[in-house]
C-alpha cells in the first residue's frame, strides 16, 4: 500500500484543546512513567516497561520507539510492546520507509488511518475494525532524535487529541532522560579523559628515569625500584628528612601494573594519635563524638593501588596492631562496626628514624617491622651523591624559570664550587629553596656565589671568578668584599668597614656604586 499519501499532519500538540484539570489517572500514569525514568541510569534500557506502562494506561494497542543512532543516522526499533515476534521483526526492517521515519523526516506528530489486515504501527492493522496510527517525534535539544508510535481503535477526535497530548508528553520525559545521561556520560567522559591526563602526566613525571641523579648510590635505587615496581612487596624506604622518599614511592606506584589506580599518601606524624585509626582505617556514623557521618578511611581509598605511609616511626602501638592484621590478612573494620572489610591494598612506608632502635627500646613492634622491611630501599643523603648536586640545582632552575616563563639563569663557577662543597644537611628540599631563593636574588643571567644563603658563604675569602677582563673581575672581587663584611656585622656599615680597614666615607661610597642595600643583609 502507499503509506506516504495516506498520511495526515496531526495538529501540534500545544495546540490541542486540554482539560484545565488532567484527569488522575493521567497525573498517576505520567508519574509511574517517571519513575521509570529516572530510575535507571540508561534510559533506553528501560523504554519497554515505560511502553507497557502507556499502554495499559490508555486504548493503545501496540507502541514502539524508533531512535536516530547518532553514529549511523539510522532510524531503529528501541523497544515495542504488543507486537508478535513476526511483527516486530517486520517493524525492524521496514522502520526506514514506514511513517515513523516520514514523521521524523517532517519533524512533526502525524496521524494515519489502517484498514483491517494491514501491520499495526507500518501501516497495517491486525485488529478487525479501523484503527489510528500516532507518531510523536521526540526532539532533544531542537533536533529530532526518534520518535514514539501507537495505534488503536478508531475514536472520537476528543480522545485522539487526549492520546496524542499524553504521548508528547511522554516523548517529551524520553528526551529529557536522555538529554540529562548524554549530559552525564559527557561529564564521565571529559573527568575520565582528565585523570587519564593527570596519570598520564603523574606517570611521565615520577619515572625513575626522570628522577634527577647519575650517581653511583641512585643508579643502586633506580636498580631497586625496577626490582620492586612489578611485584606487590610491601616496600620500607629509609632515608633522612628531605631526601625524596615519597618520589621514590611514587616511582614504584607509577611503574607498577596500579599504576592507573588511586596512590593515597598519609604522613602519619602530622595527624594526632587520636585520629590517624580514622583517617587509614574510616569511622561509622556515631563511633565516638564528633563522629557526625561515616567516613571512608585510605585503606579503602586506596583499592586496587598503593597507600604510601610515610614517617611510618611515628605511628603509636595500638594503631601498629591494626596496620599488623592488615598486612597479615588484608582485613580491617571501621571503628564504630563490626563488619569486616577486605581491601586490595599495596603498602609502601617511609621513615628517618632508627627502627632497630625503636624496635629494641619497644616503641615499635618488631613483628610489624619485619612485615614492613619485605624490600627495604635506602635513598642517600644528597652529601653522599655529590656529583648529583650540580644536576639538580639546573633542573630546580629550569623549573622555576618555566613557572616565570623566563630563561633559566646559569651557575657561576664560584656557585658552583660552594655548592659542591656544602654538606647539604637539609637534602634535596634544602637545594630545592636554595636555588629558588638564588632565582629571586638573581638579576642577570648568572647566579653568583653572593646570590646563595648566608651560612653558605665562605668564612674566608671568596674565590675569584676567572671570566671577564680584569677590571671587571676586580670589582666583581670587591662586591663580594663587602657584602661578605656587611653580612658578617648584619649591615653594620661601621663595623664592616673597620674589617675592610677603609674608612666608612669609602664604605658609604662603595655601597653606593654597587647598588648595595645593608638593611637586606641584617
Amino acid at each position: 500500500m502507499g503509506l506516504l499519501p495516506a498520511i495526515a499532519p496531526l495538529a501540534h500538540p500545544g495546540s490541542l484543546p486540554l482539560s484545565p484539570q488532567p484527569l488522575e489517572s493521567d497525573l498517576r500514569l505520567l508519574f509511574a512513567i517517571n519513575q521509570i525514568l529516572v530510575g535507571s541510569l540508561e534510559p533506553l534500557s528501560v523504554l519497554e516497561p515505560v511502553l507497557a506502562t502507556l499502554v495499559e494506561g490508555t486504548h493503545l494497542q501496540h507502541a514502539v520507539v524508533a531512535m536516530v543512532h547518532r553514529a549511523s543516522g539510522e532510524l531503529r526499533i528501541e523497544a515495542a510492546v504488543g507486537l508478535t515476534a513476526d511483527e516486530q521483526r517486520a517493524a525492524e526492517e521496514r522502520v526506514d520507509a514506514s511513517p515513523i521515519a516520514e514523521a521524523v523526516a517532517l519533524s512533526q506528530p502525524m496521524t494515519l488511518p489502517l484498514e483491517k489486515g494491514d501491520h499495526p504501527l507500518l501501516g497495517v492493522c491486525s485488529q478487525p475494525e479501523r484503527c489510528s496510527l500516532l507518531v510523536i517525534p521526540i526532539q532533544l535539544s531542537g533536533e529530532i532524535v526518534g520518535a514514539i508510535a501507537g495505534d488503536f481503535p478508531s475514536t472520537p477526535h476528543s480522545e485522539l487529541n487526549h492520546v496524542s497530548m499524553l504521548m508528547s508528553t511522554v516523548a517529551s520525559m524520553i528526551a529529557q532522560a536522555v538529554r540529562l545521561r548524554q549530559r552525564a556520560a559527557e561529564e564521565r567522559d571529559s573527568l575520565r579523559a582528565e585523570n587519564e591526563r593527570l596519570r598520564d602526566a603523574l606517570k611521565e613525571r615520577y619515572r625513575p628515569e626522570n628522577i634527577v641523579g647519575d650517581s653511583k648510590p641512585m643508579l643502586t635505587v633506580f636498580d631497586q625500584i625496577a626490582r620492586v615496581c612489578r611485584a606487590d612487596a610491601t616496600v620500607l624506604i629509609r632515608g633522612e628528612s628531605g631526601v625524596g622518599k615519597e618520589l621514590v614511592a611514587a616511582a614504584i606506584h607509577y611503574s607498577s601494573d596500579r599504576a592507573t589506580k588511586p596512590f593515597i599518601k598519609v604522613n602519619c606524624a602530622a595527624l594526632p594519635a587520636t585520629l590517624l585509626e580514622s583517617e587509614l582505617f574510616g569511622h561509622e556514623k556515631g563511633a565516638f563524638t564528633g563522629a557526625i557521618q561515616e567516613r571512608i578511611g585510605r585503606f579503602e581509598l586506596a583499592d586496587g593501588g598503593t597507600l604510601f605511609l610515610d614517617e611510618i616511626g611515628e605511628f603509636p602501638l595500638t594503631t601498629q596492631v591494626l596496620l599488623l592484621r592488615f598486612l597479615q590478612e588484608r582485613q580491617f573494620e571501621r571503628i564504630g562496626s563490626a563488619k569486616t572489610r577486605a581491601t586490595d591494598v599495596r603498602v609502601i612506608a617511609a621513615t628517618n628514624a632508627d627502627v632497630e632502635e625503636q624496635v629494641a627500646g619497644g616503641a615499635f613492634r618488631e613483628d610489624l617491622y619485619y612485615r614492613l622491611n619485605v624490600f627495604p630501599i635506602h635513598v642517600p643523603a644528597l652529601r653522599e651523591r655529590a656529583a648529583d648536586v650540580i644536576p639538580l640545582c639546573e633542573h630546580f632552575l629550569h623549573v622555576h624559570a618555566a613557572k616565570s616563563d623566563a630563561p633559566a639563569p646559569g651557575l657561576s663557577s664560584t656557585a658552583r664550587a660552594l655548592l659542591k662543597t656544602y654538606p647539604w644537611p637539609g637534602n634535596v628540599r634544602e637545594l630545592e629553596n636554595c636555588m629558588l631563593r638564588a632565582t629571586l636574588q638573581c638579576e642577570g643571567d648568572v647566579i653568583r656565589s653572593h646570590h646563595l644563603p648566608p651560612n653558605m658563604q665562605p668564612a674566608g675569602e671568596p674565590p675569584v671568578e676567572p671570566t671577564g677582563t680584569l677590571a671587571a673581575t676586580l670589582e666583581r672581587v670587591e662586591r663580594e668584599l663587602l657584602l661578605d663584611a656587611l653580612r658578617s656585622t648584619r649591615g653594620n656599615r661601621a663595623k664592616a668597614a673597620r674589617l675592610l680597614d677603609i674608612t666608612e666615607r669609602q664604605m658609604g661610597l662603595r655601597v653606593k656604586r654597587y647598588g648595595i642595600d645593608p638593611a637586606d643583609l641584617r
